[in-house]
């Protein structure tokens, strides 16, 4: 079976995320229709390495109000995550140090 290489969006890049990467654990912004499996499979053709665990988090749309001489209801779009954590001895170089 292929693997699609667009799973993976990019990396998230926060402070928090930082601190993770030092414990051998990266952040990804993903697509919302991937599943594990699939992101381990990505990892291991993108990066070359490999992940044990992966978990997944669903962030739901959040409600936005903005004025333009009258004032707009939205949302913003939601988004979905995946924290990898790679076998020890392994690291991505993705991360500012």
């Amino acid at each position: 079976m292929p693997v699609n290489k667009f799973l993976i969006k990019n990396p998230i890049i926060t402070e928090k995320a930082t601190d993770l990467s030092k414990m051998g654990k990266y952040v990804f912004l993903v697509e919302k229709s991937a599943t594990a499996p699939e992101i381990k499979k990505a990892l291991k053709v993108i990066y070359k390495v490999d992940a044990m665990k992966v978990h997944m988090i669903n962030t739901r749309p959040k409600p936005k109000q903005w004025m333009q001489r009258k004032l707009f209801n939205t949302l913003q779009a939601g988004y979905k995550k995946a924290i990898v954590t790679l076998k020890t001895g392994q690291k991505l170089d993705i991360l500012p140090q």
